[in-house]
């Protein structure tokens, strides 16, 4: 049986403009120039750089189509001209100035090194092998992960040769092919985990008693030695705690990262480009939106001269109309570009000018003590936005300060209540626990439940998992791993 009912559901959607308009506050300085080039290519009705000022095309015109002449839906579209291309106001993206110099501008050519890859695949080129053999040592180093490893077994490498590679080899034959992958520079390369990595490094070393000592403890005392049980090492080897220090040094002078210490070295590095700049002047603190994010676009002249042509013309054809409707579009979607790059740079202002303030004393101080709890609720509140609106700017946006460049959202925490019952941040909790650490005999390293002792005498009464969870969050690990001889 069928029933009909009436429910009433108000639901919020957003406008294809506003969804455009939510990328484009989200985007950061670079993403944000590289979205205006492509805007630039797809529209040609949108130029860059300052227009040259022409007071003679202002006019307004309007041209109302009758109804059956040209449009098929016997709709009237009205095109004012004067809309798009009057100068009578100047439009406040004219008004903005980008400060930054030439040299900023300038693209340094890159030398382009030898891969990773490429560098082991050269290496392989010095050594003499069959057919099979440098097909399967090539597959080998295809292998091999950014880090250096090839995490993967004798048997499940036979298995993908066969099928993806048609070369059938036992196990036997890939863990020959193996040892010449051994050979090669950096040591430790093709290691399948980190064990093998630093057997393949401390093999290579010249021989010495530490060396010996750890070629002993990193293969038959592995576990106990990721686990600093030290004590056990220097029974089970008869040595004395002199000497488990050699070794440990010794150890210690081993890369557990082959590959990536090769990657970093021969990588272009990713420059940050601030977003906002916070000064001080006079006690007073100053914030600067990035004048990259402030660039001049116009509508095209050429656009313009069309619609001039247009309007001075006395008889209209069905193809001048079909352009003029198009350029209608373009103007449209040129325009809103343009006023949506105003609102960005609004928001960007308004939301940074906001939690400015209500960081002023970190930003005055640089004391990350000062740091006052604050959410993306305060923020919002403050200025009237949407959290996500603040979500956006505070998860891509960088500012540069007298103390550094800054994620913006590192200057978001959570609140809690110290023993004389004021709020503060879990920013200032994190610091001094980290300050606690730094200073702590690492001999014998401060347990969770010592740290919630010490912190509770600050004045920081919180809970063991919480210590723990700071502690994880600030990639600190546990006391055992922490310990040193």
């Amino acid at each position: 049986m069928f029933k009909q009912t009436l429910n009433l559901k108000l639901t919020q959607k957003l406008s294809p403009q506003q969804i455009q308009l939510m990328k484009l506050i989200q985007l950061p300085t670079q993403a944000f120039e590289q979205k205006i080039k492509e805007e630039i290519i797809e529209n040609p009705a949108l130029e860059s750089g300052k227009e040259e000022e022409n007071t003679s095309d202002e006019f307004e015109y309007t041209e109302d189509y009758e109804e059956n002449d040209y449009d098929t839906d016997n709709e009237r579209d009205e095109i004012n001209i004067e809309e798009y291309i009057s100068d009578d106001e100047i439009p406040d993206y004219k008004t903005k100035s980008n400060n930054y110099s030439d040299e900023e501008e300038r693209v340094i050519p890159i030398v382009s090194p030898v891969s990773f890859h490429q560098s082991l695949i050269n290496q392989l080129n010095t050594f003499v092998l069959n057919e099979v053999e440098r097909q399967i040592a090539e597959f080998l180093v295809g292998s091999i992960d950014d880090l250096g490893y090839i995490r993967r077994t004798n048997a499940d490498i036979v298995d993908d040769l066969a099928f993806t590679q048609g070369i059938y080899a036992d196990e036997i034959t890939i863990e020959k092919v193996f040892n010449i992958i051994h050979e090669l520079e950096p040591k430790g390369v093709g290691a399948r985990d980190l064990q093998e990595c630093l057997l393949l490094q401390l093999k290579d070393k010249s021989s010495s008693p530490a060396r010996e000592n750890a070629i002993c403890i990193i293969a038959d005392h592995f576990d106990a030695f990721t686990k600093k049980h030290y004590t056990k090492l220097i029974t089970k080897l008869n040595i004395n705690q002199d000497q488990l220090k050699d070794i440990i040094s010794e150890i210690e002078k081993l890369n557990p990262k082959p590959g990536g210490s090769y990657n970093s070295g021969n990588s272009s590095v990713e420059h940050i480009i601030p977003d906002f700049t916070i000064t001080i002047e006079e006690d007073e603190l100053k914030l600067q939106l990035n004048s990259r994010n402030a660039p001049e676009l116009h509508i095209s002249r050429d656009y313009k001269d069309m619609l001039q042509g247009y309007k001075e013309s006395h008889e209209k054809s069905a193809s001048q109309k079909e352009a003029v409707q198009f350029i209608k579009q373009k103007l449209d979607a040129a325009k809103w570009f343009i006023d949506a790059i105003k609102q960005r740079q609004e928001t960007l202002i308004v939301t940074m000018s906001a939690i400015m303030e209500f960081q002023k004393d970190y930003f005055l101080e640089g004391n990350e003590t000062l740091l006052k709890p604050m959410i993306l609720k305060d923020i919002a509140d403050r200025i009237g936005l949407d959290i996500s609106t603040v979500s956006r700017v505070a998860n891509s946006k960088y500012v540069d300060t007298p103390y550094g460049t800054k994620l913006i959202k590192e200057f978001f925490s959570e609140s809690m209540t110290n023993d004389k019952g004021e709020e503060v941040s879990t920013i200032e909790i994190k610091k001094i626990l980290e300050q606690i650490i730094e200073e702590e005999d690492k001999r014998t390293p401060l347990t969770d439940e010592k740290l919630v002792v010490l912190l509770k005498d600050k004045g920081y009464p919180i809970a063991r998992r919480t210590v723990a969870k700071y502690r994880e969050q600030l990639n600190i690990p546990i006391a055992r791993m922490r310990k040193t001889i």
